[in-house]
C-alpha cells in the first residue's frame, strides 16, 4: 500500500491500521528532520508527535494533488519554524529583562556516524546557526534528498528560489565551517574541502 493509498483510507474511513502504517514509515524521518532544524532531541520528539497529530486532525485537507511526503514535510517544517519563532520571541523578551543566555542543546547528533563525531558536531552546530530559510533548504536537500521541485512544493516557493537559497546557504555554511576551523574549534583536521562539506551534510 502506497502512502497515498494509506492516506486515502485514513481520510475516508479513519482507518487506524492505515494511519499506524504511515506513522511507522515516517516517524523516524520526521524526528530526524525536526532534530536537524531544532537541535534539541526531546523537543524534536515532541514536534514529531505533534506532526502526526496534525496529519490525523487535518486528514481531510490532504488533496492528493501532491505526494503525501510533501504534505507531511510541510506540516513538520511549519511546526519547527513555529517553535523557532517562539524561542526567538522568548530570547528577545528575556534579553530585555537581562535574564537570558544563549540556549544550546546538550543532545547528541544522530548523524555523527557520517564522519568523525567531532566533524559531525561541528557541521551540526554550523547548520543550526544558519538563518531558518537557509537551514530549511539544506536539510530538505542534503539530508532528506528531496529534488529542487519537491522542496519548492514543500516550502511553497519557486524552484528558482530554492536553487538560489541552496547555493547561498552552502556558501554561508562553508564560511562558518572555515571560520570555526580557523578559530581552533576543530582539533583533528585543519581543513575540509568543499566536496567534503557537501558529503557531511
Amino acid at each position: 500500500m502506497t502512502d497515498e493509498q494509506a492516506m486515502w483510507r485514513v481520510q475516508s474511513e479513519g482507518d487506524p491500521a492505515a494511519f499506524a502504517e504511515l506513522v511507522g514509515r515516517w516517524e523516524k524521518p520526521v524526528q530526524d528532520l525536526c532534530f536537524r532544524m531544532l537541535g534539541d532531541y526531546q523537543m524534536s520528539m515532541d514536534i514529531a508527535q505533534e506532526t502526526f497529530a496534525r496529519v490525523f486532525a487535518r486528514r481531510k485537507d490532504f488533496s492528493g494533488q501532491s505526494r503525501f511526503s510533501t504534505w507531511l514535510w510541510r506540516i513538520a517544517l511549519n511546526l519547527c519554524l513555529d517553535e523557532l519563532r517562539r524561542r526567538r520571541r522568548w530570547r528577545e523578551e528575556s534579553l530585555e529583562d537581562g535574564l537570558v543566555d544563549v540556549m544550546e542543546s546538550d543532545s547528541e547528533s544522530p548523524d555523527a556516524a557520517l564522519a568523525s563525531r567531532e566533524e559531525a558536531e561541528l557541521v551540526r552546530r554550523c547548520l543550526l546557526s544558519l538563518p531558518e530559510h537557509y537551514r530549511s533548504v539544506l536539510v530538505l536537500r542534503h539530508y532528506e534528498n528531496l529534488k529542487f521541485a519537491e522542496i519548492a512544493a514543500v516550502l511553497d516557493i519557486p524552484e528558482g528560489t530554492v536553487k538560489s537559497r541552496t547555493a547561498a546557504a552552502m556558501t554561508l555554511l562553508g564560511e562558518k565551517l572555515d571560520a570555526c576551523m580557523r578559530g581552533g574549534q576543530q582539533s583533528s583536521k585543519q581543513s575540509i574541502d568543499k566536496q567534503h562539506k557537501l558529503t557531511l551534510i
